[in-house]
C-alpha cells in the first residue's frame, strides 16, 4: 500500500493479498506460522496453540473489550483514520474486529471457503455508521459465537475447513481469528490513548497470554 515497487513484486509473484513471504519466485501466504517457519528453514516456531476452550474464552473477552472501547469514541471521530499511513477509518476498523468472527462462522458453520478478503468485507451501505450500531453488530456476532461453541459436537476443532491457503484444521483458523481480533482491539486502545481517553477496562497480559501476537500494536 505504501510501496509501489513492493506491490508490483507481489503481483509478479501471482499473489493478490498479504501477508506473503517470498524467496526467489516461491512464496507462501503467511496464515500459518508453522508453514512460515518451515519455509525459512526453521524447525518449528516453538509456539503451542491454546486449546479451543481457552481460545473461545479469550475471544469473547476481546470482543467485549472492543465494544467498550468503541463506545468511548464519538461518532464524528469514527470517520477519522485509524492510523495515518493507511486509508482505513476507525469505523471500518471497529466493524472489522467483529467481521473476523462472522467470517470464521461462515466457514466453521456454513462450510463457506475462507477467502483472502472474507474478513475484510465492509458493512453494507448505511449500516454500522455509529458506535452503537457497531456495538449491536458485535452483540450479534458474540451471540452467534457463543451458540456455535455450545452446540459444537467436536470441541477439539480438528475437523478440516476450506480456506484460500489449503484445508487446515479448524483449530488453526480459530486461533488465527482470535488473535486477529485481539490485535485490532489493541489498536483501539492505542487510538483511545491518542485521543487522551483512558480505555474502559484495558485488556490485561493474562487476557492475551498464549496468543501469537506481534510485539508492536501496528504490525
Amino acid at each position: 500500500m505504501n510501496d509501489p515497487a513492493a506491490k508490483a513484486r507481489l503481483l509478479t509473484l501471482g499473489a493478490r493479498t498479504v501477508p506473503v513471504l517470498a524467496k526467489g519466485e516461491q512464496y507462501i501466504f503467511c496464515q500459518n506460522l508453522e508453514d512460515v517457519a518451515e519455509f525459512v528453514g526453521l524447525q518449528g516456531t516453538g509456539h503451542t496453540p491454546l486449546p479451543p476452550p481457552a481460545l473461545i474464552a479469550k475471544w469473547l473477552v476481546v470482543l467485549r473489550a472492543a465494544q467498550r472501547y468503541i463506545r468511548q469514541i464519538s461518532d464524528d471521530r469514527l470517520r477519522e483514520r485509524a492510523i495515518d499511513n493507511r486509508d482505513r477509518s476507525i469505523r471500518l476498523l471497529s466493524h472489522h474486529i467483529f467481521r473476523i468472527g462472522e467470517a470464521f462462522l461462515e466457514t466453521a458453520v456454513n462450510d463457506v471457503e475462507y477467502r483472502a478478503d472474507n474478513a475484510n468485507l465492509p458493512p453494507a451501505a448505511g449500516t454500522c455508521m455509529t458506535a452503537e450500531e457497531i456495538i449491536r453488530y458485535g452483540d450479534g456476532v458474540i451471540e452467534r459465537l457463543e451458540n456455535w461453541w455450545s452446540l459444537l459436537d467436536d470441541k477439539s476443532c480438528r475437523q478440516k475447513v476450506k480456506t484460500f491457503y489449503g484445508t487446515p484444521p479448524m483449530h488453526q483458523l480459530f486461533e488465527r481469528s482470535t488473535w486477529h481480533s485481539a490485535q485490532h482491539t489493541r489498536q483501539m486502545i492505542a487510538i483511545l490513548e491518542r485521543f487522551a481517553i483512558e480505555s474502559a477496562g484495558p485488556l490485561s497480559a493474562d487476557d492475551l497470554a498464549g496468543l501469537p501476537l506481534p510485539e508492536r500494536v501496528w504490525d
